[in-house]
């Protein structure tokens, strides 16, 4: 079987209701080793040619990471293939070392005083790229989990005021451990208020952003980006607010596996993985503690 014929096997078993985003990421990856290396039976690649394989991604100027993402599509590719074919051999371009870290940015913090005036100036202007922002800010959410909200997400008539960050088919999430409620409070209740006063005609939040079957992520990044470029550090973006919450989680002494669950992040150990988490009042309680 031929690495085209495997991209299309994959697909067509494991693309169904995936987002487009999936597909392009296994053609792409894909191609980018036939254009190096052949298109050839999956047996037939070897090691030289997953060295070679780096070495043309290192050329292109991709950072570890993006190598890493790449790796990870053209194994899972070849090895579902030869699972559904009943062919065992040791995938070649599994432990192909390269730096990991080559290329990446270090993420900065917002310092607190910048988030604050970045929040006034949120509340000043008050359009919906604002209440993006300010909603961002102080939940910690990525910006595409935010972007891709309903209307409904935001549960402001519950006790304690919260974001349910879930999937919906416009809008996946990073990882399983993403699902998640977290306190609305400070700039992020003011921001989920004004989404429900005056998005009036449509089920989105930030129907801007929704208007295909898929949440516009990328466009909402650039140009929050763009607008915060001049108040922020050097380096800081949208996500930096990501790294900011965790800084402010910290400055109040929240313990590590509750800013994991605000976050979204993964808590190491097995135990973890036990029990549905701590209740919302306890992450409202450090949440408060933040703003």
């Amino acid at each position: 079987m031929k690495l085209s014929e495997a991209v299309s096997i994959y697909l067509r078993l494991k693309g169904k209701g995936r987002p487009i985003t999936f597909q392009r990421a296994a053609e792409r990856s894909c191609g980018y080793v036939i254009d190096v290396c052949g298109d050839k039976d999956i047996a037939a690649y070897t090691k030289a040619d997953a060295n070679a394989f780096r070495d043309d991604l290192l050329k292109r100027g991709l950072t570890g990471s993006s190598i890493t993402r790449v790796f990870g599509t053209v194994r899972s590719v070849i090895n579902f293939a030869a699972s559904e074919c009943g062919v065992e051999f040791r995938n070649p371009f599994g432990k192909v070392y390269y730096d990991r870290n080559a290329g990446v940015e270090e993420r900065v913090p917002i310092p607190a005083d910048v988030i604050r005036s970045l929040q006034q100036d949120c509340r000043r202007i008050d359009d919906d790229l604002r209440w993006l922002v300010a909603l961002v800010s102080d939940t910690g959410m990525r910006l595409a989990e935010a972007t891709g909200l309903l209307k409904d997400d935001l549960r402001l008539d519950d006790p304690i005021p919260h974001v349910v960050v879930r999937e919906h088919p416009w809008r996946r999430l990073k990882t399983a451990g993403s699902a998640r409620k977290v306190p609305l409070v400070g700039a992020s209740l003011w921001a989920a208020q004004r989404v429900h006063e005056a998005v009036t005609d449509s089920t989105f939040a930030f129907p801007r952003y929704n208007k295909t079957d898929q949440t516009n992520s990328n466009s909402a990044s650039a140009a929050l980006n763009k607008w915060l470029k001049p108040h922020v550090p050097e380096k800081g973006s949208m996500h930096s607010f990501r790294h900011s919450m965790r800084d402010r989680l910290r400055a109040v002494e929240c313990p590590a596996d509750i800013v994991d669950q605000i976050g979204g992040w993964q808590t190491e150990g097995v135990g973890q993985s036990y029990g549905t988490g701590y209740p919302l009042e306890v992450l409202a309680k450090w949440m408060a503690n933040v703003v």
